[in-house]
């Protein structure tokens, strides 16, 4: 049966310029206006032109975010706000609300411990979903409710017309709320539910990484199930004439009527966001930092010269992507590798002839290279098989031997006997055979061969010999190694454990000396007795050799105790360095531990009053140094973990100070709380500590070491935690991608790292 389908095709009306990078959002306020969130950190207001009503034109620039800006919702108007206000959430955990009349921020939502993923509008509330696995509703810039919806962070919330809630996670789940009471969770999608949209008298939509849409009725009832994408789907909306829009990391908007895929817009680059305007055009936002608008009206589609140019980026987009045989086109040898001879009958060879790759066998008969024909895409994914030297293999994998030594291209195929590829590679890279296991290894794990069985007629090319395999014989199965990489996982903690003893002293002794002149403070300063106990704290701390027999007194904490508690917090931070050093002294930290397990928290309350109105930079940095050096001393394991919440949020801000030493200080704080919650297996602390670390990574003003960190940290939550499908779900592969581009030496190599954690 034919089904009979009116549609009239849509094309390009404009694009719209402004955005430095993926636009990942968008708004639609009215037919006039526009709002669109970005990867820049910005959200842009556009306005229809009014000299051209086919385009739009950037009218504000809303600022304020410190990490990327997602989700999008607009309040109508009132007579306070005639302009109507915009609702945003961002990689920053923080809800704001605009002024749309001004673009100014007008209410800070905080609450969210990670990403905020979804906001809506329910009536006069603000409902919003985050990573952190919570639903919060917030009432006149008030948080009202906070409920956990999902055991899985949740990517997006809508409010329905009838006045439900539905929530979308990467547990692969839809749940219906009324309230805060859950009516029913929809199971049917087999990957992260990520985008959700109101279906008019019908029901609602959701659009799943597993690469479909659904359309549910209220009931929980599948109505429709859509096919097509051929990778993540990001978005989803509908139309009231029916018509359903999806957005994909395929690079496709398409557009569905019926059940059924009746147009696919291709763009240059991942599709992020799709929605519709009431008049039925279509709003795209790409990760090439461009809006674009499409449209089926004759009279505002853009003129010939405009969608040549844009037919024309598609074109050189593609072209640059274009691969044959795993790599780009313009990686293939010429025809002037023809000339050298095949090493074995039948072997195959891919070049280039103009714009196609062209495969050869070699015919040891004849001697020559006889031409198979061009190399196309296909189903089987063959020409996705990677080629080196112009011959194509199962697999090409990067070796990276240490040492300062190049990253070396080891091919091989499934049929091949790993322990024969691994001698032939070693002998034509001039490498030691002391790496022949580690290779092989490396080999079945990255092939995905865990289960090989050596074959008995194997003989070494070099000794005659069955091939040998260290501490078992050569007819049993090779134990695969993990991949070779280079900085992940993270093996222990890192502390700062150099102080400038003299400086700290003398700074105190200032302080104290003002203390003392100063009438309303010269009860809080220190006795010469007391001066004189701290210079003996210094001396004990500074003799490192002898941590192991040295003691302090309980008076010694006490008096520490009253700097940090009295002092007034512009002068407290050399006592705070001084803490930090304490605490990587065996007895010093079993006495001030004890000031952390009471109901009077030491730590606690010098969280709370350095990071208070006006926080100092030397507060906060010596804090955070305490902080890391307690992770040496296994006795605070608990402390820290039960409080990483309270303590990742105190300092959230610190990644993007211009403060070096800070941005280290909180990385190296990321970093280790990453190694102890691994070991601990507590996924809600990692994936907050992840979406932190995160932040870190796309900050584009961090120290290199800062980064470096935090990207160890992200690597090794993946490699060895459990959030590595939140990772890929909030888009780690581009931070990768990043990464691996870097001049910085070890910035790209945990770039490779995290992106091989990827792959696996």
């Amino acid at each position: 049966m034919v089904m009979d389908i009116d549609f009239n095709e849509y094309k390009l009306r404009c694009e719209l310029h402004g955005h430095d990078d993926d636009v990942r959002g968008i708004c639609v306020c009215n037919d006039k206006n526009i709002a669109t969130s970005s990867r820049d950190r910005t959200i842009r207001v556009w306005s229809l032109d009014p000299s051209d009503k086919r385009k739009y034109t950037s009218e504000k620039i809303l600022l304020g975010h410190t990490s990327f800006v997602g989700p999008l919702a607009w309040i109508p108007p009132t007579d306070e706000y005639p302009e109507g206000r915009l609702v945003s959430g961002s990689m920053d955990t923080f809800v704001f609300v605009w002024n749309l009349m001004n673009g100014e921020n007008i209410q800070t939502l905080k609450g969210h411990q990670m990403q905020v993923t979804g906001v809506a509008i329910d009536n006069e509330d603000i409902v919003s979903s985050s990573v952190d696995q919570t639903l919060k509703r917030w009432r006149n810039g008030q948080l009202v409710e906070s409920w956990d919806a999902h055991q899985s962070p949740i990517q997006a919330v809508i409010r329905l017309p009838s006045g439900e809630l539905v929530s979308g996670s990467s547990d692969a789940s839809l749940k219906l709320w009324k309230g805060k009471t859950s009516l029913q969770t929809l199971s049917g999608h087999t990957d992260t539910v990520r985008g959700l949209a109101v279906m008019p008298d019908l029901g609602f939509l959701s659009a799943s990484h597993d690469g479909s849409i659904r359309l549910w009725a209220l009931s929980g009832e599948v109505l429709l199930e859509m096919v097509g994408h051929t990778s993540l789907v990001y978005s989803v909306d509908a139309h009231s004439s029916g018509l359903i829009v999806s957005a994909s990391e395929d690079r496709h908007a398409k557009i569905w009527k019926d059940g059924v895929c009746v147009q696919s817009l291709e763009h240059p680059g991942c599709v992020w966001d799709a929605k519709f305007l009431e008049s039925g055009d279509i709003v795209t936002a790409c990760s090439d930092g461009v809006v674009r608008v499409w449209t089926v009206r004759h009279d505002a589609i853009a003129d010939q010269m405009e969608i040549d140019a844009y037919d024309s980026q598609i074109s050189q987009y593609k072209l640059s992507r274009k691969k044959v045989g795993g790599l780009k086109l313009d990686e293939l040898p010429g025809l002037d590798s023809l000339t050298s001879p095949g090493t074995s009958d039948g072997q195959t060879k891919v070049v280039r002839e103009g714009d196609n790759g062209v495969a050869y066998a070699w015919n040891m008969k004849e001697q020559r290279w006889d031409k198979i024909g061009e190399v196309v895409d296909g189903p089987d994914g063959v020409a996705d098989r990677p080629i080196h030297e112009g011959v194509q293999y199962d697999f090409v994998f990067d070796v990276d031997i240490g040492d300062g030594e190049p990253i070396r291209k080891l091919p091989y195929n499934r049929s091949d006997n790993p322990y024969d590829a691994a001698d032939k590679w070693l002998l034509k890279e001039n490498l030691p055979f002391a790496y022949r296991q580690q290779i092989v290894e490396f080999i079945l794990q990255n092939s995905g061969q865990k289960d090989f069985n050596f074959n008995p007629s194997f003989r070494d090319p070099f000794t005659g010999a069955n091939a040998y395999v260290p501490g078992q014989t050569s007819r049993t199965a090779a134990t695969p190694a993990k991949p070779l990489y280079k900085h992940i996982p993270k093996r222990g903690v890192l502390v700062f454990d150099a102080a400038q003893y003299d400086g700290i002293l003398k700074k105190m002794t200032e302080f104290n000396t003002t203390l003392r002149s100063d009438a309303v403070n010269n009860d809080k300063s220190l006795t010469e007795l007391e001066v004189s106990r701290v210079r003996a704290i210094v001396n004990i701390l500074k003799d490192t050799s002898h941590y192991h027999s040295t003691n302090f007194a309980d008076m010694d904490i006490a008096l520490l105790l009253k700097v940090l508690h009295a002092w007034p917090p512009a002068m407290m931070f050399p006592a705070t360095d001084i803490v930090r050093m304490l605490v990587l002294h065996p007895h010093g930290a079993s006495l001030l531990i004890k000031h952390v397990e009471n109901n009077n928290d030491l730590l606690l309350d010098l969280i709370k009053k350095v990071t208070e109105d006006s926080a100092l930079p030397a507060n906060l940095l010596t804090t955070v140094r305490v902080l890391v050096n307690l992770f040496k001393n296994s006795s605070f394991h608990y402390w820290l973990q039960t409080h990483h919440s309270q303590i990742l949020d105190a300092f959230s801000n610190c990644y993007s100070s211009p403060n070096k030493n800070l941005q280290l200080a909180y990385s190296t704080l990321l970093l280790n709380y990453a190694v102890l919650l691994i070991e601990k297996k507590d996924q809600e602390g990692q994936a907050q500590v992840l979406s932190a670390a995160l932040q870190v990574a796309e900050e584009e003003a961090a120290d290199v070491d800062s980064k470096f960190r935090s990207l160890v940290a992200i690597g090794s939550l993946m490699l060895e935690g459990l959030v590595k499908k939140i990772a890929i779900d909030f888009d780690v592969e581009s931070i990768a991608k990043s990464a691996k581009a870097s001049k910085e030496a070890k910035i790209a190599e945990v770039g490779a790292d995290i992106d091989l954690v990827i792959r696996q």
